[in-house]
């Protein structure tokens, strides 16, 4: 007998599953066939005219595609290779991503999540078909709180309720969420339907783990009985209007009748320009457009701010101009956790405070990664072995040092020098690093690391446990050469050393590194490494 085929999906690819089979994106029931794609890229809706705004798609690389036939099944599985689905293969093709890009989320500027995870993570071809369900994902977490939307429109029918109102969330509740709920459970006499997102979300968010503590505590803020908690595992594209347009039906999958819609809904924040990627009511916009069709109503969000001389929360349009009033954006609130200073009580509850100041320790506090990249020669290692140095006399965490050479030695020998085997050599140094900075630790790592992808992958790992700090050695190809005491740039020029970096294979120059030196002998080594060191300092990694 024929063995099937396997896919095993990565965690964005897993939730599409989870919400696909539990009949979270209905009306969709697979991972999208082409027509289906292109309607949605164009119309905001499927080839049958259900509207649907976000593509959902299977995205595998060219080798496994290539393997493939159309109306063959394949199996497909999670990380522990466990089987999730069959799935039947009724189309194949590859995308324009550009197009994608322009068409869904409105740029080309890949600091966007859903750009970033299309060009420099996800792979190049989808395929689409039926997905039938073998067994649901195998969740360890919280349990309770994972609800498909059945049992939730059952459970709202065993209370009686017949006003809900969904509140998407994303980000740790305080004080104004929760006034701001209150008050529009009052106004239309309805119960709460608290429904944060547990999947992918931005990077640099809280993690869902603390998240939950957090809701936990606040769950209780309400009068008894008239709010339930359930998790949706959602991978967010951070899509801004059509993403809320995508919220809203989700909800009305869950039975809801209300749902509220923020400033700037499921936006990114600012692009490579420091501009908004979304207007700040475009998601309201996008949903009264579609009001009459998706069957759920939505509550713009009013902008709530705290009123010291009442002890109170009003809406910005409740105070006049000469009120004084007291705000918090979520930037300020990073910033007081990184410099360890306490959030006040009038912004958020005690409990969640120390959830959040558990979780974001103080920069000072805080495992930290140094990743230096450049040209072969350019100063790195040099300026590395120089800061080890200067951090170990410092004394406040433990140092490793993941130099290049060290690395192809004990960690990735096996490997030579082809694009493939440098990524994943540069890959398997970020993991490492990951794990020291998880753990309360600095990595410093000096590597060429010559392309962009894998840099961007790193940052984004590691910015999730813990600091990340980018150091570009610009030292020009004209010195490197000349002080090539290993003889390679020569034997790179002799063509005797093929897809050498600088040479006969490209290095691509950061664009967003956050230190930039130069080892070209005009500043010393030791003016170097104090240069990195005390803006190490200045971002407060370390204490003065």
């Amino acid at each position: 007998m024929k063995q099937e085929k396997s896919w095993v999906m990565s965690d964005r690819q897993l939730c599409d599953c989870e919400l696909i089979m539990d009949g979270s994106f209905n009306p969709l029931d697979q991972f999208m066939v082409e027509i289906d794609y292109e309607s949605v890229l164009t119309q905001m809706r499927l080839s049958n005219g259900d509207l649907f705004p976000i593509p959902i798609v299977l995205d595998v690389n060219k080798e496994f595609s290539d393997s493939l036939s159309l109306g063959e099944k394949i199996i497909l599985r999670d990380k522990e290779g466990f089987k999730i689905a069959h799935m039947t293969i009724n189309s194949i093709w590859e995308p324009d991503l550009n197009r994608e890009a322009e068409l869904v989320y409105m740029t080309n500027d890949l600091t966007h999540p859903a750009l970033n995870y299309m060009f420099n993570i996800g792979n190049k071809v989808y395929i689409g078909g039926k997905v039938e369900k073998i067994s649901m994902p195998n969740h360890y977490d919280y349990r309770q709180y994972r609800i498909s939307p059945n049992k939730v429109k059952n459970e709202f029918i065993n209370r009686g309720w017949d006003k809900i109102i969904a509140f998407q969330t994303r980000n740790p509740l305080h004080r104004a969420h929760v006034e701001m709920t209150l008050r529009s459970m009052a106004e239309l006499d309805a119960n709460l339907f608290l429904h944060p997102v547990v999947g992918m979300t931005k990077p640099g968010d809280v993690d869902h783990y603390t998240r939950l503590r957090c809701y936990k505590h606040v769950i209780g803020k309400y009068p008894k009985d008239t709010a339930i908690l359930a998790l949706l595992p959602l991978a967010m594209r951070m899509g801004g209007p059509r993403e809320a347009l995508l919220h809203a039906l989700i909800r009305k999958n869950y039975g809801c009748t209300h749902i509220i819609i923020g400033r700037d809904h499921a936006g990114p924040g600012n692009d490579i320009n420091d501009e908004p990627f979304y207007g700040p009511y475009e998601a309201q916009d996008l949903i009264r457009k579609y009001k009459d069709e998706i069957e759920i109503k939505m509550i713009p969000f009013e902008f709530m701010v705290y009123v010291p001389d009442s002890k109170s929360y009003k809406t910005i349009n409740e105070i006049d101009e000469n009120t004084n009033y007291k705000t918090l954006s979520g930037t300020e609130l990073r910033t007081m956790l990184d410099r360890g200073k306490d959030i006040p009580e009038w912004f958020s509850y005690p409990e969640v405070a120390l959830e959040l100041k558990r979780s974001r320790p103080a920069l000072a506090k805080r495992g930290f990664t140094i990743f230096f990249t450049g040209l072969s020669g350019s100063g790195k290692s040099t300026i590395a072995n120089g800061l080890l140095i200067k951090l170990l006399e410092e004394g406040s965490r433990p140092v490793t040092l993941l130099d290049g050479d060290i690395v192809r030695t004990h960690l990735s020998s096996e490997l030579g020098f082809s694009k493939e085997h440098r990524s994943l050599n540069v890959q398997r140094i970020g993991f490492v690093a990951s794990e020291i900075t998880k753990n309360g630790g600095i990595a410093i790592c000096a590597p060429i690391a010559p392309y962009s992808s894998d840099r961007n992958l790193n940052r984004e790992l590691i910015s999730k446990v813990g600091g990340y700090i980018e150091v570009f050695v610009s030292t020009p190809l004209k010195k490197c050469e000349q002080r090539d005491s290993k003889g390679l740039y020569k034997l790179a020029r002799e063509g005797k050393i093929k897809e050498f970096t600088g040479i006969s294979d490209p290095y691509e120059e950061p664009n967003n590194a956050d230190i930039i030196v130069n080892s070209d002998g005009l500043i010393s080594p030791e003016e170097l490494v104090d240069i990195v060191f005390n803006k190490i300092i200045e971002m407060g990694y370390i204490s003065k």
